[in-house]
């Protein structure tokens, strides 16, 4: 197995890293786990080709399977234009059908843009969202009331919970175990917790 290590979304060092593994035919879910923990990046792509241009994609983290990644995307259809030319390329993902074009400049440079899934968001339910605050700590009181907790959606589900105040975000104290859980129980990838910076509203007469 050849495990090919990109930067997306940049030239030059640096830019987000993802493992890739252009060929994984006959690789199992736990060697897929195990490459990703000791590639240690926050994804890793496996492609198992399903025809021309086709593949079925499964993403890792070096703990868990998540349904799709964004840069991992991008880093594996540039891998792949670099080996074998420019190219649209169909992804099946766990999140859905995924298309992906690509071109390589005369330097070699692979760029490639990708038409995601249909993103959406949704409310989280009331005994999921009084557990997220318990695993954070928190009180409804330490919510902004102005933006409602939601779960986003673009590939994987991602809770976004707006913080009140830039304190409560710079006094985070978590219980890592009860989020882990939490999260692994509702299939979420991440959580996003945010403080907005600008406010506008109408002056009081």
């Amino acid at each position: 197995m050849e495990v090919l290590r990109y930067a997306a979304f940049s030239a030059d060092p640096g830019g987000n890293p993802a493992g890739v593994v252009l060929d994984a035919t006959g690789i199992g879910e736990a060697q897929m786990q195990q490459v990703a923990g000791e590639i240690g990046y926050s994804e890793t792509a496996f492609l198992v080709p399903a025809g021309d241009r086709r593949f079925t994609v499964r993403y890792f983290r070096p703990k868990a399977e998540v349904p799709f990644c964004g840069h991992a995307t991008i880093a594996s259809a540039a891998a792949y234009a670099q080996r074998h030319g420019p190219a649209v390329l169909h992804l099946d993902t766990r999140a859905g059908p995924v298309e992906v074009s690509t071109t390589v400049a005369a330097d070699g440079t692979a760029t490639a843009t990708l038409i995601s899934v249909e993103p959406h968001i949704e409310p989280i339910a009331a005994g999921d969202l009084s557990a997220l605050l318990d695993a954070l700590r928190w009180t409804p009181g330490d919510l902004d009331g102005t933006l409602p907790p939601r779960v986003a959606f673009a590939g994987a589900r991602h809770p976004i919970v707006a913080a009140g105040s830039r304190q409560r975000l710079a006094e985070l104290d978590y219980d890592m175990a009860a989020l882990a859980r939490l999260m692994a129980h509702r299939d979420w990838t991440t959580i996003d917790l945010v403080y907005p910076r600008v406010r506008t509203g109408v002056p009081r007469a």
